[in-house]
């Protein structure tokens, strides 16, 4: 199955036409035509079964002939990770945290990171890409960047995390995880938290946890926090 994204599509529509650029690749690029049938979703849990009745590249018309909503997972995993210096890293996070099941995603700017600045609307498309890939109909929310104080200054429920390489008392994640709980996760920069971070998670109530016995980057890190929660709900 091929999927389509538009957030602009609801359940209350009869019929839905496309914006000019996502219209110029259905017609097009990929040949569709008067009668083809388009799978689409809003990213909100809706699947929409719709049929091409007006092929144009620049208005590509549907009518909407079914919708089906897709109830979300009991489980809600929420990445809070520190860009990383390299941004192809930070991409391949994002495509690969999607594809398993990430809900939540925030970028944190720490004491060692390199990178203090990213531009999120190419993330949005890696996102989206990466949820039609997969066939999933919830779009991971995508939060503006924040400093780690500021992050932490914020009212976060369910279980706090914080992955850290320090050598300290610490719980293995995967041994940790409930079904049917939601879990923030905290990853550091190339340069792991500051000390004074960790102390400042652990004084709000952050467990530290460890994601293995080797020693991972970044990116790594994230996606093998959001796999442990993932399989630990199948």
């Amino acid at each position: 199955m091929q999927l389509f994204y538009t957030p602009d599509i609801n359940e209350t529509l009869t019929s839905f036409s496309f914006d000019k650029e996502e219209s110029k690749h259905i017609v097009k690029v990929l040949r569709k035509t008067e009668g083809d049938i388009l799978k689409v979703t809003n990213g909100l849990g809706f699947l929409f079964t719709t049929e091409i009745i007006l092929a144009s590249d620049k208005k590509c018309t549907v009518k909407i002939t079914e919708s089906v909503f897709h109830k979300p997972n009991d489980f809600y995993i929420h990445i809070v990770v520190a860009p990383t210096k390299m941004n192809d890293r930070y991409e391949w996070f994002l495509e690969k945290a999607t594809e398993i099941g990430v809900n939540e995603i925030t970028p944190i700017i720490c004491d060692h990171s390199e990178r203090k600045t990213i531009k999120t609307e190419r993330f949005d498309k890696i996102i989206q890409s990466a949820m039609k890939q997969s066939l999933q109909f919830h779009l991971p929310k995508l939060n503006e960047t924040v400093t780690f104080k500021q992050f932490l200054a914020q009212k976060h429920e369910g279980n706090l995390c914080i992955a850290h390489c320090e050598e300290s008392s610490k719980v293995l994640l995967k041994n940790t995880v409930k079904a049917g709980e939601k879990y923030t996760i905290l990853i550091g920069p190339e340069g792991d938290f500051s000390e004074k971070e960790i102390e400042t998670a652990l004084a709000n109530n952050y467990t530290p946890v460890s994601l293995g016995n080797t020693r991972l980057r970044t990116e790594t890190a994230a996606v093998v926090a959001c796999h442990s929660v993932v399989f630990s709900n199948e």
